[in-house]
Formats: structure tokens, C-alpha cells, sequence
């Protein structure tokens, strides 16, 4: 399974957590560059998750809302 594939079954929660796991180990320092360039690299990826997932939400709030005002 591709990590691209793992994410996608990620929930928006699961990669939330994981997003703030990530960007606590950076702040905290202490990692060589290529880890701190690989953890970023995972950063981008999760926030590109959760971003899915609020993207779906929104439509999905919308798509009511517009429903309601018919």
C-alpha cells in the first residue's frame, strides 16, 4: 500500500493528531536536516488530508444549506 493510499484512509481526526505530532517535533528542534525536511514533508502531506476533509464538509454544508432554501 502507497503512502498515498494509507492517507486517504486517514480520518480527518487521525490526521490531525498525527499533523500535531509532527509539527511539535519540529518546534522542539534537535533533528538533523533531512529528518526535519522528511517531518515537513509529512506536514504537507497531512495538511493536504485534513484540507480533503474540511473541503468535503464545507461542500457537504452547503450543498444543505441549499437544499433548506429551495
Amino acid at each position: 500500500m502507497t503512502e498515498k493510499t494509507k492517507d486517504e484512509q486517514l480520518s480527518y481526526e487521525q490526521a490531525r493528531a498525527e499533523l500535531a505530532s509532527v509539527v511539535e517535533r519540529l518546534e522542539a528542534g534537535g533533528t538533523s536536516l533531512e529528518e526535519s525536511l522528511a517531518l515537513w514533508e509529512r506536514g504537507e502531506q497531512l495538511a493536504g488530508v485534513c484540507q480533503h476533509w474540511l473541503d468535503g464538509a464545507r461542500a457537504r454544508i452547503d450543498a444543505a444549506r441549499q437544499r433548506a432554501g429551495e
